[in-house]
C-alpha cells in the first residue's frame, strides 16, 4: 500500500491549481510532513497544527476519502 503522501502527489503541479493541488504542492515542500504515513489521525493532527491555508483540513478529508477508495482494501 502506498502512503497517503504518494497518493496526494498525483495532484501536484496542475496547470490551473485547485485546492487539492495546492495541498499536494505544500506537502511536497514541507520536509516535516509525515510522508510514510497511512494513518488518518497522524496526518490530520499534523495538518491541524501546520495548516498551509484555510480549508486545508476539508481538502485533506476529500483526498483521504478518495485515497481510501483507491488504495485501502
Amino acid at each position: 500500500m502506498h502512503s497517503f503522501y504518494h497518493y496526494a502527489l498525483t495532484y501536484r503541479g496542475r496547470k490551473e491549481p485547485d485546492e487539492k493541488s495546492r495541498l499536494a504542492d505544500w506537502m511536497f515542500y514541507d520536509h516535516d510532513f509525515p510522508k510514510q504515513s497511512a494513518d488518518y489521525h497522524e496526518i490530520s493532527n499534523y495538518l491541524e497544527w501546520n495548516s498551509p491555508f484555510p480549508g486545508a483540513l476539508t481538502v485533506f478529508d476529500q483526498l483521504w476519502e478518495a485515497y481510501q477508495l483507491d488504495h485501502i482494501d
